[in-house]
């Protein structure tokens, strides 16, 4: 696939969805990637039942966030919508709790793409959706539409319109499971947002992302600063330093054989000299440790030493997160109540997140680095 065809692909469907600005005092979660199923032993999600309708309906909404559902929230591909329905009632409502505030927003993916042929189904369905701060744009969209398939037609005319009248064979296989694949998908994603000097929030792949760098880079990062500060350190600091060290060395080489079974690229070590930070991706809810997402938060208007922030927030149950998360987080809180508890893995400004893509960008020295997901 020619790049420029995909650019101009992104860019047609970029500009036909609808946008929406980012006011004072909101706070928007996106997740993606659910794939409810019927309920039963083929159903990904239901690992996961308590912890994504508790944390929906007592965090997000009773706190008042606006929820963006991201694609392949259904199962389509595997299962019946009437028989999706019947599993999840529970977490239908809470959908429904949230669109009857006017704060659910909901983008199709390929396997949930079936529903634009269901005469009622009860929320408006998107392809796409632009958020703005400051006049930039943080474009959400699932992600499939870089693949081949769907580059192949013009999205939003030929390819629907041809789903619609006689829906086409797509294989029911998952991105996710193919490592290159979904290489090449997040780095179609990533080298057009960087050409456009936009951010884009994706899922598809299930992999989280935050500022375009992949768990591998964010793993050695951490690691070559605990290494650096260690010789200087106090003796209380060594002694935290040598105690995590070990775990992040395990996270580290199963990542290591992993990337390399795949044979795929790992980021920025190789032969590129910065991560524009323009790619973000969701992550999906059917891992065995809990769901990711990502939270945007701006501030009420006269809040002062605040600014409107995004962030990578993972969830899980009190102890079932992987050891190197607890101690990478930046803030670790249990939700009052509930055996659940959400870490903030990364966080930062917006305005920061597009000086930097204004600075290393196209505009200040070309074709910078590819990303890596996780």
């Amino acid at each position: 696939m020619r790049f420029q065809d995909f650019l101009r692909s992104f860019t047609g469907l970029m500009e036909a969805c609808p946008t929406e600005e980012l006011l004072p005092g909101s706070k928007t979660v996106v997740i993606s990637d659910l794939h409810m199923g019927d309920g039963g032993s083929r159903d990904d999600l239901v690992k996961n039942r308590a912890l994504i309708r508790g944390v929906l309906r007592e965090r997000y909404l009773e706190e008042g966030w606006r929820l963006v559902l991201g694609g392949d929230i259904e199962e389509l591909q595997k299962f019946k919508l009437a028989a999706i329905k019947r599993a999840w009632q529970p977490l239908y409502a809470v959908f429904d709790a949230f669109a009857a505030k006017g704060s659910l927003r909901k983008i199709v993916g390929n396997h949930d793409l079936a529903l634009l042929r269901e005469g009622d189904y009860p929320y408006e369905l998107l392809h796409g959706l632009s958020l703005t701060h400051g006049g930039r744009r943080l474009f959400c969209l699932h992600g499939h539409q870089a693949s081949r398939l769907f580059v192949k037609y013009n999205y939003l005319s030929d390819f629907v319109v041809r789903y619609l009248a006689k829906p086409l064979k797509v294989a029911n296989t998952s991105i996710s499971k193919d490592s290159r694949q979904r290489f090449k998908a997040e780095s179609r994603i990533y080298k057009a947002s960087k050409r456009l000097g936009i951010a884009t929030i994706a899922g598809h792949t299930h992999r989280p992302l935050f500022e375009s760098m992949s768990k591998y880079d964010s793993l050695r990062f951490t690691m070559e600063n605990l290494l650096r500060e260690f010789p200087d350190a106090t003796e209380a600091r060594r002694l935290e330093i040598a105690q995590r060290v070990p775990s992040l060395r395990r996270e580290f080489a199963g990542l290591r054989r992993k990337e390399r079974r795949y044979g795929l690229a790992r980021g920025i070590y190789e032969e590129r000299d910065f991560v524009i930070p323009c790619l973000f991706n969701t992550g999906c809810a059917t891992g065995k440790g809990g769901f990711t997402a990502i939270e945007i938060e701006v501030p009420a208007a006269g809040t002062a030493g605040w600014q409107a922030s995004i962030a990578l927030a993972h969830w899980a149950e009190e102890g079932a997160s992987k050891e190197y998360l607890e101690q990478e987080a930046l803030v670790s809180e249990g939700l009052e109540g509930t055996p659940w508890r959400r870490h903030i893995l990364r966080r930062d400004s917006i305005d920061s997140v597009f000086a930097r893509i204004d600075l290393l960008g196209e505009g200040h020295g070309g074709d910078m680095a590819g990303s890596v997901a996780y």
